[in-house]
């Protein structure tokens, strides 16, 4: 619930001090030792659990754009537009 919420100090500090209160929740020497944890862990966790939480492949870079046609048989086909996207798909770390 920490993680998934990603909870700042005082909203971990509200959840710690609610699971102390519950039958059969925490103690308070567990509530510290996670509280602890969380401090000095919450970024690496986050990072994890956004990567595991990803497709395989990400957007790594897009480029676009729009030609016109200027030569064709038939004239009702002159100035229409095209638009060419490129994306490029990669790994996330490579």
């Amino acid at each position: 619930s920490i993680a998934s919420a990603d909870m700042d100090l005082n909203q971990l500090e509200a959840f710690l001090t609610a699971q102390t209160k519950k039958q059969g929740g925490i103690t308070s020497d567990q509530a510290a030792v996670l509280g602890k944890f969380w401090k000095n862990h919450r970024a690496k966790i986050h990072e994890s659990l956004i990567n595991q939480s990803r497709w395989d492949n990400g957007l790594r870079n897009i480029s676009w754009r729009v030609d016109l046609k200027s030569q064709s048989r038939h004239v009702d086909q002159i100035n229409t537009p095209v638009a060419i996207v490129e994306m490029e798909l990669g790994r996330n770390g490579q």
